[in-house]
């Protein structure tokens, strides 16, 4: 809440190192649809496989593991589960299941975060429930040593924070002043600051970035593992929370190097993606409709790099050729010469 009620006061300077990071997750999405469109027989067992990735991964991050040859039985099965651990992986996935298939329709709201964590948590005796007692969150040392990590806020101020943070994000989006991202980035810091509940906060948190993704049209999540790549970077996750989190309560934090942490995880999640789908070849015709659709895409000027980057799967001798034939037929026009020419969209006068 600290964080969106500072940004719905004023308007924050944002670091250039998160631009950069915003506009290589713009030129992803914006090659998204192509990769999708490829493979689908491919993307399919990648989707089952991203699922039970994230079901597990999720989980393994807060301590909760399960035996690695039930994995299926538990995700995928109708069988008995044996204990609590099972329940918790079972029903993150069914809470992953409701956002992949209805996540428009799914508004960003205190009763939605209730019902992520009665879906992730059914074994609880506080499921779907806010936290009824204050606490603290505690770091355990290699020697046996603990101290206090954190201070989330208390159970009395927890539900109405939770709806400021739903009401402010909503009212900071509509204003358009600020990406996206980077409001729900702070949303999911604040989210966790607030720590609404007794256990299971980081994994609601997981599946809200995931709905919130998927909200923006980001949609990679749903082939790779969000959560898979947040445990291969644990102790970044931990050490950006950390360090965005200090003087929080006081509104004197830095929110950044959280942000840029999710950020930079949801570019590798592109980057992965890319590596391993963006290259499958696709048939000639197919190819030239990609290539104009690139082209049409740009607003007037535009160099041959970033009709390559628009376009993964793609060489770029037939890129060479299809503007030829455009410029050919006076659909496009080359000015300047080597590293320096760029392509203008109809005869120059636009």
């Amino acid at each position: 809440m600290k964080t969106l009620r500072l940004w719905e006061k004023s308007v924050p300077a944002i670091p250039t190192s998160t631009i950069w990071l915003l506009n290589e997750l713009s030129e992803y999405k914006g090659k998204q649809e192509l990769f999708i469109r490829q493979s689908p027989q491919k993307l399919k067992a990648l989707k089952e496989h991203a699922l039970i990735e994230s079901a597990v991964s999720s989980n393994r991050i807060e301590g909760v593991e399960i035996d690695q040859k039930r994995i299926g039985t538990v995700i995928f099965g109708k069988g008995h589960l044996t204990d609590r651990d099972e329940e918790e992986v079972r029903g993150y996935q069914k809470a992953l299941g409701w956002i992949h298939s209805v996540s428009q329709k799914i508004e960003i709201s205190p009763k939605t975060i209730l019902k992520l964590h009665g879906m992730s948590h059914p074994a609880s005796w506080d499921s779907g429930k806010f936290k009824e007692k204050d606490g603290e969150i505690i770091e355990k040392h290699p020697d046996g040593g603990v101290s206090i990590r954190f201070k989330p806020l208390s159970a009395k101020e927890t539900p109405d924070a939770v709806k400021g943070i739903c009401s402010i994000a909503d009212s900071i989006l509509r204003e358009r002043e600020i990406p996206p991202l980077v409001i729900w980035a702070a949303f999911n810091l604040d989210f966790l600051c607030i720590h609404p509940f007794r256990d299971g906060n980081g994994r609601v948190s997981r599946l809200l970035l995931l709905l919130m993704l998927y909200h923006q049209g980001y949609e990679a999540g749903r082939y790779i593992s969000l959560e898979r790549m947040i445990e291969q970077s644990k102790d970044r996750y931990y050490e950006t929370l950390l360090q965005s989190s200090k003087g929080w309560h006081d509104s004197r934090h830095d929110p950044w190097p959280y942000i840029n942490y999710l950020l930079y995880t949801i570019k590798g999640l592109y980057r992965e993606f890319e590596s391993r789908y963006g290259n499958t070849a696709l048939p000639m015709g197919e190819k030239t409709e990609a290539v104009g659709r690139a082209i049409r895409s740009f607003e007037g000027n535009f160099h041959i790099s970033q009709l390559q980057k628009a376009c993964p799967g793609v060489s770029i001798d037939l890129i060479r050729k299809i503007l030829k034939d455009m410029s050919a037929r006076g659909d496009l026009k080359c000015s300047g010469r080597g590293k320096k020419a760029y392509w203008v969209i109809g005869n120059g006068n636009r």
